[in-house]
């Protein structure tokens, strides 16, 4: 089984840079919130472990997408089985302030202020979206989340 993971690789203030990896090819970067030990609605990344992926077609961004991208999307990627979570979407934006506790695609990232941003956002999800949809439709609907951060208190600065 091919395998979709999420890599979490730096973190600065705010923010959470991670690599996302499709049948072990990378394939873009992520930016979430900080990984804290409680998940907190809209404030934090997931945790570490083993999810499923779905597309969800009743979401209010669902609507939103299809209108943007109507050759294109098929629903919003899910990440479910989020202990107490839902509604946690791989979607479109550059800052941490607006991942809302969902990653955020990017081509690249840059650091700023003590934090990382992402850049070229939907770009980067037009071109992971419709292999993360073929994953999903091949029954190759799991996601792995690991940190692989070095290990200190502070903030890690590019």
């Amino acid at each position: 089984m091919n395998e979709t993971r999420i890599i979490r690789v730096a973190q600065g203030k705010h923010s959470t840079l991670s690599h996302l990896y499709i049948g072990g090819l990378f394939c873009c970067y992520l930016l979430e919130d900080r990984i804290r030990d409680e998940k907190i609605a809209g404030e934090t990344c997931i945790p570490p472990g083993d999810y499923g992926l779905s597309l969800n077609l009743s979401a209010t961004m669902h609507t939103e997408y299809a209108k943007r991208f109507p050759r294109l999307h098929k629903g919003m990627v899910e990440i479910v089985e989020i202990p107490n979570f839902r509604l946690v979407f791989v979607h479109i934006g550059n800052y941490h302030h607006e991942t809302w506790g969902c990653p955020l695609t990017g081509l690249y990232w840059q650091w700023l202020d003590g934090d990382y941003q992402v850049k070229g956002s939907q770009t980067a999800y037009e071109f992971v979206y419709p292999m993360l949809v073929a994953e999903i439709k091949k029954g190759n609907d799991r996601l792995v989340v690991e940190n692989r951060l070095p290990h200190d208190d502070g903030v890690q600065a590019p």
